[in-house]
């Protein structure tokens, strides 16, 4: 164990050893869900039949006044000015980490022992902020998308359930209906209607069901 005095108060960080169950093979697994991972919506997770958003509104709004906090701080040049950047990202961090904490955890309690969760495999996708806008970038290289991966998989795999990860290619153009892959057919960020088949649903909830 750990003694920690912080903030003028103890904390005792004692580790312990959990037993989890197997984790079961993908093909095994009776419930499937699919998990699009975004900045608009932290997450829309669907399993055929309902959907579930976790809105990204608050995260982005708290992002952007800790950028300003920081910018104005940057201009004073000053020691004290320095420590509390500092404080300020620690913050931040932890902020973003409980919030990760209740997404996972809600998703993976929503679902029974035995699920399988898909997500897209977003690895390299930190060198894909040159193509976004400049004024979107910051939002982009502070999104914590393993962060809330990580989260899910290992309560996944204590609650018996498994993680699967999938080629993110197309899933916001491929038409979760038909499978006609068309880039006309993502009308507006929020609005999906294929041009083969008609289909019209949330853009977010068509790529969770194609994921």
């Amino acid at each position: 164990a750990k003694l920690i005095f912080r903030h003028g108060k103890f904390f005792l960080y004692v580790p312990v050893t959990i037993n989890v169950p197997d984790t079961p093979a993908p093909s095994s697994c009776k419930k499937v869900v699919g998990i699009d991972r975004g900045i608009r919506f932290l997450a829309a997770a669907c399993d055929g039949k309902k959907t579930s958003f976790y809105s990204g509104a608050a995260v982005k709004q708290k992002r952007a006044h800790y950028k300003e906090l920081r910018r104005q701080l940057q201009k004073r040049q000053t020691s004290s000015a320095r420590r509390r950047i500092r404080a300020i990202g620690q913050r931040e961090n932890r902020w973003m980490n409980d919030v990760n904490h209740r997404i996972s955890k809600a998703l993976v309690c929503a679902h029974p022992k035995g699920t399988l969760f898909v997500l897209e495999d977003l690895t390299g996708i930190r060198g894909a902020s040159e193509r976004v806008r400049v004024k979107d970038r910051y939002t982009q290289v502070s999104w914590a998308y393993y962060d809330l991966e990580q989260k899910i998989m290992y309560k996944a795999v204590r609650c018996g359930s498994a993680l699967l990860k999938v080629d993110p290619a197309y899933t916001s153009r491929e038409c979760s209906g038909c499978g006609v892959v068309d880039k006309e057919s993502r009308r507006t960020r929020s609005l999906f209607v294929c041009v083969a088949c008609g289909l019209r649903l949330h853009a977010d909830v068509n790529a969770a069901r194609v994921i």
